[in-house]
């Protein structure tokens, strides 16, 4: 008789050991062991900036990774909140376009200190030694193709008007400092007004229709995004001024469409997509050897896009 309770619970503690040991296999493979990594960056609601989180956390989830992707619509108070939900969690790694150039700084130490490594794309920070990574469009190089392509559509002469990015954005002021460099050099291109819009397609559309009332003799619009660009665009369609020539920068779906019909003439186009997926590769290249083997800062140079190369244009990328 203790010969068989003895069998009994060496079967039933083999069992058990069996149960322990095929849970924690599970446990050890499946998602909740991934290591994890945030993508934070602006609003969805402009397809450049939904771009660069779909291709980030596309690529981080084919290198092995969960990736939780979140919008902080140029707040900085949520960026903040994304961070610190990123160090609670304890992310492997942060990739972010920051809600502002010197705001951000603090974010990107917390999380450095926290041991979670940022990676930063699209947008710089007024620091170095922060963060890994620094993966920026060359925004002067590539405003400055688009600014050269509106002086020879514009004949080099001619009233034209400017509507800015985001004052906190280091971009906006890089573009617009391109975009003058290029056209100031022309005594016979006059701007008449300025005013920023915010990166804001409706806020564009309100404040070019003021623009034109104030100024109905303009012949050209230089936008420093996209999504300014479909809205100035736009405002002049409906009061029956399409011949007026806009410009804008990004490289955006809608404005190649536009380029296509014969509406906007030019954009250039930032390499988002690529620039978003070097940052997984590089967080993941970080995380496994402690090293990106690059240097913090990269510049990604840009292409024109004009009526002659827009068919090859899709979501911020060139076909062959």
């Amino acid at each position: 008789m203790k010969k068989k309770y003895l069998l009994i619970s060496v079967m039933l503690m083999t069992g058990l050991s069996l149960i322990f040991a095929g849970g924690g296999q599970q446990q050890g493979t499946g998602a909740s062991a991934k290591k994890l990594i945030y993508v934070i960056t602006p609003g969805w609601s402009n397809p450049y900036f939904k771009t660069e989180a779909d291709f980030a956390a596309a690529k981080a989830r084919e290198l092995g990774y969960e990736a939780k992707a979140y919008d902080h619509g140029d707040d900085a108070n949520l960026q903040s909140q994304y961070i610190d939900a990123a160090i609670a969690d304890k992310a492997a790694a942060i990739i972010l376009d920051n809600a502002g150039a010197d705001i951000t700084v603090a974010a990107v130490r917390k999380a450095k200190a926290a041991g979670i490594p940022t990676f930063l794309i699209d947008r710089e920070i007024n620091s170095t030694g922060d963060a890994v990574a620094q993966i920026v469009a060359n925004n002067y190089q590539g405003i400055q193709l688009v600014g050269q392509e509106f002086v020879k559509l514009m004949k080099e002469e001619g009233e034209y008007v400017e509507l800015l990015g985001l004052e906190s954005d280091n971009n906006a002021r890089v573009r617009d400092q391109g975009y003058h460099d290029i056209i100031d050099q022309y005594p016979g291109m006059k701007m008449v007004a300025q005013q920023a819009a915010d990166w804001d397609q409706t806020k564009a559309y309100t404040i070019m229709q003021s623009m034109l009332q104030a100024h109905p003799g303009i012949k050209g619009v230089i936008c420093c995004n996209d999504t300014m660009a479909m809205g100035a665009m736009a405002a002049l369609l409906a009061a029956g001024r399409g011949d007026v020539i806009v410009v804008g920068f990004d490289g955006s779906n809608d404005v190649r469409d536009s380029i296509l019909r014969g509406e906007i003439k030019a954009t250039g186009l930032q390499q988002m997509a690529y620039i978003a997926e070097q940052a997984a590769i590089q967080a993941d290249q970080y995380i496994r050897t402690g090293s990106t083997g690059k240097e913090e800062k990269q510049m990604i140079d840009c292409l024109l896009i004009t009526r002659d190369n827009a068919g090859k244009l899709n979501n911020f990328a060139m076909s062959n």
